[in-house]
């Protein structure tokens, strides 16, 4: 592949810069201003997990991801990116966009601590945290996911540069597009830097202008990136919303709260939801038939992808509801073959589906050192709702290495829903 001459190696010791509070999916916007309607005073906690434990980080990359955060507070909502958000996203109420206008990121709420390894005291493991009120911090997760990555593969992995990029995401999106796979790109949390999705979305976007099926690139998670390349900016509910609701009513009725509450805010622009939170069978027990008919689109995020549409297929029919009606989006590390395969089985079922793909385009590297044969391997982390009002929070999804939370609780939150412990 060829190299891209706009975006040089050099790029990664460049000085880091948040280049504007859109940077960032949109669903954490959209929980904002559910969080601004329903609980603007809860006290929360967020907590990061590097699900890789032999994975280590540098000193000098937590210092820097430490002395970057400052750059956060700079950061406000323009008028230019206000009148875009109410052009292209209509369900944002004025009220919640003038809040949005006046809120400033409070570095203060962020905690970052190196553990040092026991055998170099220069590596180590690292524990964050953010504390404040949820309406605050529910701002703070993405872009300190995006920023660490950054900050990790410029100081603790420097074996990689950005040659093809852009080509390669291109080249992604051309065989998307041929298997008639209509996808959205979902990158920010995990892309290695911001340089990479721009590159990213730029050869997606080439790749979409050159082919005869355009509708099949239907948009970018990332705010910025939607308004800055005039794409649909993609996005709903996420799990912490579940599990803040579920926290507070003291897990009854969890899923069924959370739907209503978001349902009643948006009606029916924003009726994605996730049914992985609690598990997608405790979740099936409370999508009832009103609730199945209101919401359009089930996302499939955790567990075997290949059983998620038999077994939807089956939920609606169940309920009398005609499953042709309604889609499926996955969004769970997938590359091209898991999408193309995916795409199939819901073809010959009749189920409509889409991907939500993140990081096989946005942190898809080779080391350079070896000739860019073998894989630059991401990082895998997550940061998570801990708990509100001094309430833990727990995360049980479709595979067992993605529970989250304090075991005690998920534990007693399993049993309680009659999940399997292990």
């Amino acid at each position: 592949m060829a190299g891209n001459t706009s975006v040089s190696a050099l790029d990664v010791q460049s000085d880091f810069k948040v280049v504007s509070i859109l940077d960032t999916d949109l669903y954490k916007f959209t929980m904002q201003q559910a969080i601004f309607e329903y609980y603007p005073t809860a006290q929360v906690v967020y907590r990061f997990t590097h699900r890789d434990k032999q994975r280590r980080f540098s000193r000098v990359c937590i210092e820097k991801f430490r002395e970057s955060l400052n750059d956060f507070a700079e950061v406000q909502l323009t008028q230019d990116e206000r009148a875009w958000l109410q052009d292209n996203c209509k369900y944002f109420k004025p009220a919640y966009l003038d809040y949005l206008q006046s809120y400033r990121f409070k570095p203060e709420q962020i905690s970052v601590t190196f553990v040092p390894s026991s055998d170099d005291p220069d590596m180590g493991s690292v524990k964050i945290e953010a504390k404040g009120t949820w309406l605050e911090t529910v701002l703070w997760e993405v872009p300190l996911m995006a920023c660490l990555c950054e900050m990790y593969f410029r100081y603790a992995d420097q074996d990689w540069d950005y040659t093809g990029q852009e080509e390669q995401a291109a080249h992604k999106a051309t065989c998307l597009l041929d298997a008639r796979c209509t996808f959205s790109e979902f990158g920010t949390r995990r892309r290695r830097s911001f340089a990479t999705q721009d590159l990213v979305v730029k050869g997606i976007v080439k790749a979409r202008d050159a082919h005869e099926w355009k509708d099949g690139f239907f948009g970018t998670s990332n705010v910025y990136f939607a308004m800055r390349y005039n794409l649909n900016a993609i996005g709903t509910v996420a799990h912490e919303w579940f599990m803040g609701n579920a926290a507070l009513f003291d897990y009854k009725d969890a899923a069924g709260t959370a739907l209503d509450l978001w349902s009643k805010l948006y009606g029916d622009s924003l009726s994605v939801t996730l049914t992985d939170t609690f598990s997608t069978e405790v979740f099936y027990r409370e999508f009832d038939n009103r609730r199945a008919n209101q919401w359009k689109t089930l996302r499939q995020d955790s567990g075997d992808p290949k059983v998620f549409a038999p077994r939807a297929k089956q939920m609606y029919e169940d309920l009398g509801i005609d499953y042709k009606q309604k889609a499926i989006i996955f969004s769970d590390g997938l590359d091209f073959k898991k999408a193309k395969e995916l795409n199939e089985q819901c073809q010959q079922l009749g189920f409509k589906c889409s991907f939500g793909i993140g990081t096989w385009l946005t942190n898809d590297f080779k080391k350079k050192s070896g000739g860019y044969k073998e894989q630059s391997k991401a990082l895998n982390i997550v940061i998570k709702l801990g708990s509100i009002d001094g309430k833990e929070c727990v995360k049980i999804s479709d595979e067992i290495t993605k529970n989250t939370g304090v075991p005690e609780v998920v534990a007693k939150v399993k049993e309680m829903y009659q999940i399997p412990l292990s």
